[in-house]
């Protein structure tokens, strides 16, 4: 039994073995594979495009990213505390790209869910936030219609909801008598 004991397993049953091969095939595999892809000079196309007429919505992108990030009368805010500045920058980021309502905005930013905000920053962002709450119940309402087929009125009250969007009722009429523009 001993001398069976002494024996040594062949190399090939190592798993140090196994994983030399097992890299070598993977050096191998990604050589072969590369000398496949590279191109020469005359296999390489060039194609000139024209730039494409500006549509609506690509000048309403373009314009909505520019005012994401233009910065607002940076001399004012000079003198503003940096937990001020973050949550007007969240508010934007809130009203610009989720389209919510000033209440939404603030009780978003001041939420122990949320961003977790003082009252003061959330309030500071509101009011320094220059957004288009008209706009913005219009873009939800839209979203609305189109993703969960709701009634106009369905619509209202979602928007005007304290459970639901938090917008005015003025700002909810304006969206429900533009929903169809």
């Amino acid at each position: 039994m001993k001398r069976e004991e002494n024996k040594k397993k062949p190399f090939y049953k190592k798993w140090w073995f196994w994983l030399i091969v097992a890299f070598a095939i993977i050096i191998v595999g990604n050589t072969i594979s590369d000398s496949g892809n590279k191109t020469t000079p005359e296999s390489t196309k060039t194609e000139k495009t024209t730039p494409k007429a500006n549509t609506k919505e690509t000048k309403e992108a373009e314009k909505k990213v520019k005012n994401f990030f233009k910065s607002d009368d940076s001399k004012k805010e000079d003198n503003v505390p940096a937990e001020y500045k973050s949550a007007l920058n969240k508010a934007k980021t809130y009203s610009n790209l989720m389209y919510m309502s000033k209440q939404g905005i603030y009780d978003q930013l001041t939420s122990e869910y949320g961003d977790k905000f003082s009252a003061e920053a959330a309030q500071y962002a509101v009011d320094n936030l220059k957004a288009d709450y008209n706009k913005n119940a219009l873009k939800k309402a839209k979203s609305y219609q189109k993703d969960q087929d709701m009634s106009s009125e369905g619509i209202r009250d979602q928007l005007t909801s304290e459970y639901g969007e938090k917008f005015t009722q003025s700002e909810a009429d304006y969206a429900v008598q533009h929903l169809n523009d």
